[in-house]
């Protein structure tokens, strides 16, 4: 029996957090996270930071499936985040706690005290956690500027942004935006921006919206320079040309001042309904998704033959390597209609000369032909070559992912949303041409194409963390910043005791949002469109 699924969305607001930060607030940011049953624990999602806040409402909302007949357990972990990356770990912890997302669910809201990772209490800090079923796939596209705002900073302009808030079922307001904040300007113009319409007015076009423009203050004493109301049927005015204009109304200032007519005034630039299509829509849209392997063949992997070697068949003839393989794969291969995957080695010398050593060789010593018939067949090969190679170096990834860039690029000249590529790498350790391998990151995000690195053996993977660049930091040796998070690094280790489903859940956890990234930043549509959601 099928499970019954359905998506759901968590906003999440805590109050009265530990205050970390000397002489100020803690500047909070909240992780969810899911369990594989096991003692091991995945990231699902995470809200934006609030500075300088310990009672902060998140507008970034956590979105999921929910499986009726299955417990999901979640976890929700506060975290005072006090630098650029993106690694909580080094971080202080504020508090957390766990709740299944069936509790969640039937209770609408669910209100409970923090904890810290010894069972203590987090002082007197509490979590918030509402869910929402999701109906709808559209979204709503605001562009919004203001004139004439009010001054509010005594030695320059106002530093304005704006929070836009839905009422909910219990009649309080639910923060669903926030803006970024404009410097030290009176007439600010807001980036453009893009909510889904449930998260926005619970698909209601009809709904009251209320809006507020304050000044941002590094203690998180924002002052309110004007409110004001609307509905998404008025904002709509935008897309036809129509000027859509909001006085911003100070009610204190309109109590005291008869002559008061605003703070300023909010003008819609630009407002469309957008479909939001997930990574469900595209594949029953008919999208492929290519899966290509390369495996690491250097000298560091240890002789083969050896007990201590990485390569070593064990007596049920598997190893780290074809575990990962077996693991990811047997996912990934169900998205591939013709289960024809090409597989690569790099970083050994071949047969029958041994000379240089290669750094982009087809696994069945076939270049013509380089597909192996399933996952099954990869393993074949794999284990066909193994003694037949001379394990050398160095460690160059830039070749093979130059390879499967170029297939992705000759697939985006038919500009439909037919193909996205998924490279696995399975390697023991450091990248040799690190430079280069940037490089190819940076161009390969420009295409249907995601890359996964899994890590075998205890090496030091600081390079992969680098290249997975989830902080959104990862730039060319030229400056070039990625155009999206394309690399999924995860070290094998971390689930040498949990079942294999374990690491191909956390090996896979990204690829549906970057195919759908890639197909969003490119504006394209299911090739066989779905029918909309109502």
């Amino acid at each position: 029996m099928a499970d019954c699924v359905s998506k759901v969305e968590l906003s999440v607001s805590c109050s009265d957090l530990l205050d970390k930060d000397v002489g100020s607030k803690s500047d909070p940011l909240c992780v969810l996270l899911q369990s594989d049953g096991g003692k091991n624990w995945t990231e699902l999602a995470r809200t934006e930071q609030v500075k300088n806040s310990s009672s902060p409402s998140f507008s970034q909302r956590l979105r999921l499936q929910y499986h009726f007949e299955t417990v999901q357990k979640l976890k929700f972990a506060v975290y005072d985040i006090d630098n650029s990356t993106s690694d909580v770990s080094d971080d202080d912890f504020l508090g957390g706690v766990e709740l299944t997302l069936g509790q969640i669910v039937s209770s609408k809201t669910v209100s409970r005290p923090l904890q810290l990772k010894e069972g203590k209490p987090a002082g007197k800090g509490t979590i918030t956690v509402s869910a929402e079923e999701i109906k709808d796939n559209r979204a709503i596209v605001l562009e919004l500027e203001a004139k004439g705002l009010d001054k509010k900073d005594t030695f320059g302009k106002s530093d304005p942004f704006l929070e836009f808030f839905k009422q909910g079922a219990d009649g309080k307001w639910q923060l669903v935006y926030r803006s970024e904040v404009v410097k030290n300007n009176l007439n600010p113009c807001w980036k453009k921006f893009t909510v889904p319409l449930q998260t926005f007015c619970s698909s209601d076009l009809e709904k009251e919206v209320k809006v507020n423009c304050s000044d941002h203050d590094s203690d998180g004493s924002h002052d309110l320079i004007g409110s004001f109301s609307t509905k998404v049927s008025e904002l709509q005015k935008a897309a036809h040309g129509s000027p859509v204009a909001f006085d911003c109304i100070h009610a204190e200032k309109q109590k005291k001042k008869k002559s008061y007519k605003n703070s300023g005034v909010v003008c819609v630039k630009s407002c469309k309904l957008v479909a939001q299509y997930t990574f469900l829509d595209y594949v029953m849209g008919g999208c492929q998704i290519n899966f290509t392997v390369g495996v690491d063949f250097t000298g560091s992997n240890g002789d083969p033959r050896s007990p201590n070697s990485l390569h070593f068949m064990s007596p049920d003839g598997m190893n780290q390597y074809l575990s990962a393989l077996w693991s990811v794969g047997q996912v990934v291969q169900d998205y591939d209609t013709d289960k024809f995957f090409p597989a690569f080695g790099f970083g050994a010398k071949l047969p029958p000369d041994y000379q240089a050593a290669h750094h982009e060789f087809a696994l069945n010593f076939n270049p013509s032909n380089p597909n192996c018939q399933g996952i099954e067949g990869i393993v074949e090969a794999y284990r066909m070559a193994l003694p037949q190679l001379r394990l050398s170096g160095p460690t160059n990834f830039s070749p093979i992912i130059n390879h499967v860039a170029g297939i992705a690029a000759a697939a985006t000249q038919s500009n439909s949303a037919s193909q996205y590529f998924v490279l696995l790498i399975l390697t023991d350790g450091a990248i040799t041409d690190l430079d280069q391998t940037r490089d190819a990151v940076v161009r390969a995000s420009h295409l249907p194409m995601s890359i996964i690195i899994v890590g075998v053996g205890p090496a030091d993977f600081k390079a992969m963390e680098l290249l997975d660049g989830d902080d959104g930091v990862l730039r060319s040796t030229v400056g070039e910043a990625i155009a999206r998070d394309i690399v999924q690094f995860v070290p094998f280790g971390q689930f040498a005791d949990a079942p294999m489903s374990s690491l191909a859940h956390s090996v896979l956890a990204e690829v549906p949002s970057q195919l759908v990234s890639y197909f969003k930043m490119r504006g394209l549509d299911p090739t066989k469109p779905v029918a909309p959601k109502a």
